[in-house]
């Protein structure tokens, strides 16, 4: 008995001290350099609305089923029209178009489809900032008619578990997809520094 009184009363006195330590730990490692705080760009202005679209197909279809899609794919679209500006040819029609896949949700049980997201497109003569670019394609979702009836057959358990073998579709892109993406002139341009002009006033 005397043991775990003695044992009790150590740990309350230790407790403390364990406490502090590891807060003057903490505090070390976070004023270290370890650790940085990211770079804001303010430099750039993107608050122009002037866009001018970029439509798209893919040149060889992707689908998710049998594993045919990864993160990190490369893919390849081509431009199905001319694209101008300024009354000036941008984009000739025919124009190869990289871009990669940059995530891949796998379908999923409850109706829960499989999702392809697109992006860091790369267009000749245009620089990936002053672009719009993400593109989402989504398998068919049969969340709408599956959830409706797990909510239904939840009071009766187990029969609401049984959507879960409800699977949800397969995410492909075809060349039937139109995909477009914007392409803004302006955005880069570097900002007016306001704050230095009024003081010159």
């Amino acid at each position: 008995m005397n043991k775990i009184i003695f044992l009790f009363i150590l740990f309350l006195t230790a407790s403390p001290v364990f406490a502090l330590e590891r807060d003057y730990f903490v505090e070390k490692t976070l004023a270290s350099n370890l650790y940085s705080k990211p770079e804001t760009n303010l430099n750039y202005n993107y608050e122009s609305v002037e866009s001018i679209p970029i439509k798209l197909q893919i040149t060889k279809n992707i689908s998710t089923k049998k594993g045919k899609v990864y993160e990190g794919q490369n893919i390849e679209f081509k431009t199905i029209e001319d694209v101008f500006y300024n009354n000036e040819i941008l984009l000739k029609r025919g124009t190869i178009v990289k871009a990669r896949v940059e995530t891949y949700i796998n379908r999923g049980m409850n109706g829960i489809p499989a999702t392809i997201i697109i992006d860091n497109f790369e267009i000749p003569n245009i620089k990936k900032e002053k672009l719009k670019s993400i593109y989402i394609k989504k398998g068919a979702n049969r969340t709408i008619f599956v959830l409706p009836v797990k909510w239904a057959l939840t009071p009766l358990p187990p029969t609401g578990s049984f959507t879960n073998i409800i699977i949800g579709g397969h995410a492909k892109i075809t060349n039937k997809d139109k995909i477009t993406i914007y392409y803004y002139p302006h955005w880069g341009n570097k900002l007016i520094d306001y704050n230095i002009d009024i003081l010159k006033l």
